[in-house]
């Protein structure tokens, strides 16, 4: 199966935070709090799946009230932070959604997400990922973690569901308001 023929069954893509929705980098305040950069391209990307049918979580590691702010703000409902054992993680979103692990995607980076990358009916990654991610993934970005993979993502979703040119036809009008 390609690429493409697995990323249209997809209804519900997991998104991992560092190293894919951000560079990977951490900054620390003079206070000791984490922050983190997120790309707006991929915020819109994420809202382009949502308008799209294809719901979207979260799944990562650590725990941020930053990452909760991101979704929040982008309307991501479902959000698992502090997975250390991401394939528990996983197991508790299809628990959620009822859905199938065929239906569901997946885009990480490193090693962590190894297991879930082999569970899911689309595993993605990002242009800079682990050698071994990459090994594994039935598709890469040409964007770097943060620097608007997940955008990239979603164009290749939608256009494999066949949904892009209605998308972009919708928001293309709606601008020339």
């Amino acid at each position: 199966m390609t690429a493409a023929e697995r990323a249209a069954q997809v209804r519900l893509m997991i998104l991992d935070v560092d190293g894919v929705l951000t560079d990977g980098r951490l900054y620390y305040g003079a206070s000791g709090e984490a922050l983190k950069a997120f790309d707006v391209r991929d915020g819109h990307g994420i809202r382009l799946l949502r308008e799209g049918g294809v719901e979207v979580a979260i799944l990562t590691a650590r725990k941020s009230e930053i990452v909760a702010v991101r979704a929040r703000e982008l309307g991501v409902e479902r959000v698992v932070q502090g997975a250390t054992d991401k394939v528990t993680g996983f197991e508790r979103l299809l628990s959620e959604t009822g859905l199938n692990q065929e239906h569901c995607g997946y885009i990480g980076d490193d090693w962590p997400d190894l297991a879930v990358l082999a569970r899911v009916g689309f595993a993605a990654t990002v242009a800079d990922a682990a050698p071994e991610v990459r090994a594994v993934a039935h598709w890469a970005t040409t964007a770097r973690g943060g620097r608007g993979a997940v955008r990239e993502l979603a164009e290749f979703v939608l256009h494999a569901q066949g949904r892009f040119e209605a998308l972009r036809a919708r928001h293309t009008s709606n601008s020339h308001a």
